[in-house]
Parts: C-alpha cells; structure tokens; sequence
C-alpha cells in the first residue's frame, strides 16, 4: 500500500510538528501527505511557490532534510460505519486499543492500523429491496451494532439510482451489500464510508430546538437548560469540576450517542476516563454505558498537531450518527487545549499574531466547529441533533481572556465554574450568578407540557430570591446578620437551603447523583411552598427560630438524600403537609 503512494516532495526544514516541504510534484491544500520513510502522517496547510507546509500528527524526531514525502491525493477523512461504538480513538481515529496489541505500551510512529475491524462480520438487514429509489442519505439497512444502537447503513453522498441488488447476511464492511444502477452506471456500496473532517455532513434542513437535553443534574436542567442540539460552554479555572460535570453528563444526558473528545487534557485524567467508562452503567437500561459511547484521547503529552484536529474528528463521527436519526451529546475537553495547540502551530508557521498570541482565524475556527451542533431533518426523513458541550480553562480562572470571550459569542448556554464554590466543596459549582441561558423560552413550552404548567413561575421566582440574597449578603458583610429584620433573614436561610437541598448535589451518591425533571420539580416546589408558608407565619407572631424548629424544615434538607427518583409519592407526601401549615394550630410553632 505505501509503495503505490507518489512522492510529491521532500523536507527542506523540519521545525517541531511544522514541516517545509520543497515541491516535486502537484499537491492540494488540506491533502494528507506522508513524511520519511516510516510514512508520518500529516496534512498540508500551507502552499506557497515551490514549497508546502504539513503539520504533522505525529512526533517528527530524526525526520531530516532531504527525506521524501509522499502524496495520497485525499484530504484527512474518517471511517464511518459498524464499530465506531465502544472503540477509544487518538486524535486521527487510530484505534488505540489495536495500536496496543501491536506495540503493547508505546505507539510507534507510522503506524497506520485501520479505524474499522475488516475482519469482523456484521448481520445486515435489508430495509429497501430491487427496484426501489434511494437517493444520497437514505437508509437501505439496518446492523444491529450494539444491544442499544441500531446502526443504519446509508447511502453515500453522491449516489443516487434504483437498487439493482441487495445482499441480507452476514458481511464485513468491506464487502459490497447493494448495488445501484445510476443511469450512468452501477454505484457499489459498502457498510462504510469516508469522509473529511473538515467539511460538514449534508442535511435536508435546520429546525428549530424545542426539546431539552436532560442531564439528571438540578442546576442545569432547572436554572439553565440547554436545548437537543444546542451549544454551552462550561468555564472554569484548574480543579473547579470541569471534567467531573462532563462526566456526570455524558453517563446520565437522555442522548442516544455520546462523544468525548479528550482533547489535550492531562494523561491521568484521561486515564480514569478510559478506566471508569467501560466500567459505567447506562442508568436508563442497565447495559455498559460504552455500547453507546466513542472515546476520543488526545492527551496534552501526545502530538499537538492531532490535538488540532481530535474536535473535527469527534463532530464528523457525531454528524454520521445524526444522519441515521439519533441525538448525539459532544463532550469536548478542553477547548482551551485545542487553541493552545492552534497557536503553537500557527507560531511555528510564523504567521501573526492576534491577543495573546492567538492567531487571528481562532474566533473563525471556533465558529467553524459550534455551527457544526444543532437539530435536524435528514435525508432519511427524520430528525436527529449534535448537542456541543465544550469545557474551556482560562488560566487562572480569568473569564476575560480569549478562547471564552470568543466562544461566548458562538455559544447560548454558558455553565460558569465558580472558584469559591468548588472551594466550599459545593458541587456542581456552577455559579448561578454568572450562568445563562438562552434557550429557556424556547424550553418552557416543554417544561410546562411534559413536567407542570408553573414550572417557569416557579423557577423565575426562585433565581429572584437567589439575586436579592446578595445584596443581603453584602449587609451581612458590613453590619452583620443581627441587623436585618426577620423577613429578609428568612430570604437568606430560603436560599441557604436552596442552595443545598437543590443545587448541590453528590456525583457519589446512589440517590442523589441523577434526578429526574418530575423530582425536580417536586424539590424546586417543596422550597418555593415553604418560603411562601414561612413569609406568611412571619407577618403573624411567629419568629424565624420557630421556623427553623419545624420537623418539616428539616425534613426538606434531607430530601435528596432520603427519597429517590421513584419516590414521587414521599414528595407529594412532603408538599402536602407543607400546603396544610397554618397559623391556626401552629403545628407545633
């Protein structure tokens, strides 16, 4: 395979992943080249006279002047079909696990194994027989991928005919399943296919989002929710929760797919992602959550340049699973690790700079990628989505620096880590002050359709307490607590709850760590009711130490501990003593 590739040049300068080549034949931008004689892959980013640039996807000691590089003619694409679920790729889709059996510890540099088994047999089942129209997008079969996904085969883009046969049966992805008679001639197609990752997957048409994605964790889905298809980022200085709050989301999030990008995090962390993922159950159906998982690991000590294109990587995979119909979470960490790799590349290529040695085409990259989410009709006829979900680590955990004003502007949900919070052990630590979302009047319809019609009025009454608690805070911090009346101390011990009965919640605990939007409710309303009981008790002769003695006050705190997700009824149980409090006997007041 590698004697048939041409050789189009040869290094002229090597500097770090940056490679100048010296032009021998013709070459296209953006087309993988192979550099030396152990065919180090690379793409070419760079045209200029007689000479071209490749950065490098791997580590380029002992590369020289002088050695050749070869052409392939066919720009960095992936392979798309059965077996994509499950498998944990680097940056380029070189499954590691196969690398592993090859070089048991170390990946040797030029090693190309290919992204899909050619050797496995799948079961296909026909869903279009002989003489049927198909056109490019459309399902002609169906592969029974994992016991969670079913896997569509579709049709390539570019084809489009009547079936002239189709083969049922076991088969690799190699082999030829149906043949289409073109009118120019006949198409074969396969159970894979590639494609380029820069470039987006076709689509019938944008529609609008109106369905949340469903994290199971109460600060997002209650205060800020993000839409299927839609894109947040989650800000946050070293050690405030990042990785830990992906996590939650890509175990308990009600996507059919989930892809995690590990894009040039730390090795031990991507290690416990590699370690505890094949050992986590998919709570909604008790199967291993990797039957509905790819793993993409680009550590920070791996090569930078395929850090650069680990998120191109991960979209396209999640854009094929959208074509088949389904919703797909992206989980991308870090952002800010990608930019960093963007700017060590562009330094090397001697281009200029912008803020912070950012090269200027950052906010335009960063466009390129989030505009790759949304919901939408595929050719197949029904609707799927990319949910982008992108952590960024602002050094020093300084929101004004670039990669997080850039990626605000791209972006409608923004999850802000909050330093002191992740300090107060109070996790999730997503600052309720700083967050938003854009997506909550598009979001409410649902909220009121599928959980109840004053899920909104609650919510919105809630986050005014929570702000006017600051301000009370700041008294507090000037002439003490002893100097506010009993109402506004009772709207500060309302958000003292509300903050860890509702907000914090344990990723730890069997009970606590997912809760469902009807629990949710049912908690957001129990606090809302009880502040309401106690406003009123105040404006009669009761105090707030009488209050705070209530067997109910204390029961709320416990809640999220002592009744789970199927224990509605101990909710409604709970709301209906706090609705039947009265000033006439007192309960105990």
């Amino acid at each position: 395979m590698k004697e048939t590739k041409k050789i189009i040049g040869c290094v002229k300068r090597v500097n770090g992943p940056v490679v100048l080549g010296e032009m021998k034949d013709a070459v296209k931008m953006l087309d993988i080249a192979e550099v030396g004689e152990e065919h180090l892959i690379g793409e070419i980013v760079k045209i200029e006279n007689e000479q071209f640039t490749i950065q490098v996807y791997e580590d380029t000691t002992l590369i020289k002047p002088g050695d050749n590089i070869y052409g392939t003619g066919m720009p960095l694409s992936v392979e798309l079909g059965p077996g994509l679920l499950g498998n944990i790729y680097d940056g380029i889709q070189r499954p590691l696990e196969e690398i592993r059996k090859i070089n048991q510890v170390y990946i040797k540099r030029g090693v190309q194994p290919p992204s899909l088994s050619r050797d496995k047999k799948w079961s296909f089942q026909p869903v279009v027989k002989k003489g049927d129209k198909v056109r490019e997008g459309n399902i002609i079969g169906i592969v029974k991928e994992t016991s969670l996904i079913d896997h569509k085969v579709l049709v390539p883009v570019g084809i489009q005919g009547v079936v002239e046969e189709i083969r049922q049966g076991d088969h690799t992805i190699e082999d030829v399943i149906c043949r289409v008679d073109t009118g120019e001639g006949i198409q074969d197609i396969r159970m894979y296919q590639k494609w380029p990752i820069r470039i987006p997957r076709k689509v019938e048409q944008r529609v609008f989002a109106t369905e949340p994605l469903i994290t199971g964790q109460r600060v997002l889905d209650t205060l800020f929710p993000i839409a299927k298809g839609g894109v947040c980022c989650i800000p946050g200085g070293f050690g405030t929760g990042k990785t830990m709050v992906q996590h939650q989301l890509a175990k308990y999030s009600n996507a059919d797919i989930i892809v995690y990008i590990g894009c040039g995090e730390r090795g031990n962390e991507m290690t416990d992602v590699l370690l505890s993922f094949p050992e986590l159950i998919d709570p909604n159906s008790g199967k291993p959550l990797m039957e509905r998982t790819i793993l993409i690991a680009n550590t920070s000590n791996m090569p930078v340049a395929a850090r650069e294109a680990s998120i191109y990587t991960g979209v396209t995979i999640a854009e094929y699973y959208r074509d088949m119909g389904y919703d797909v979470a992206i989980m991308a960490d870090s952002t800010s690790r990608w930019a960093e790799a963007l700017r060590e590349l562009s330094g090397r290529m001697e281009e200029m700079p912008a803020e912070e040695g950012f090269p200027a085409y950052m906010p335009t990259k960063l466009a390129e990628f989030y505009e790759r989410a949304g919901k939408f009709r595929t050719f197949a006829g029904n609707e799927g989505s990319i949910s982008i979900i992108g952590a960024v680590s602002p050094p020093g955990g300084d929101f004004s620096e670039p990669v997080t004003q850039h990626t605000k502007r791209y972006i409608r949900t923004f999850w802000a880590l909050d330093r002191k919070l992740a300090n107060e052990r109070h996790y999730p630590a997503i600052s309720w002050l700083e967050s938003y979302s854009e997506y909550l009047e598009t979001l409410a319809e649902w909220w009121e359709k599928n959980v109840d019609p004053i899920w909104f009025e609650y919510r919105n009454a809630l986050m005014v307490l929570l702000q006017q608690e600051v301000k009370l805070q700041q008294v507090i911090k000037l002439v003490g607590p002893d100097a506010l009346p009993d109402t506004q101390k009772f709207v500060v011990e309302i958000c003292s709850m509300f903050k860890n009965a509702f907000l914090q919640q344990s990723a730890y605990d069997k009970i606590d760590s997912y809760c469902t939007t009807k629990r949710q409710f049912r908690m957001m309303k129990i606090i809302y009711l009880f502040y309401k009981k106690g406003a009123e008790f105040l404006k009669g002769k009761y105090t707030l130490l009488q209050i705070k003695s209530l067997d109910v006050y204390h029961e709320i705190y416990k809640m999220k501990y002592s009744y789970s997700n199927d224990d509605l009824a101990q909710y409604d149980k709970l709301i209906a003593k706090i609705e039947h409090l009265s000033l006439e006997d007192g309960y105990g007041l």
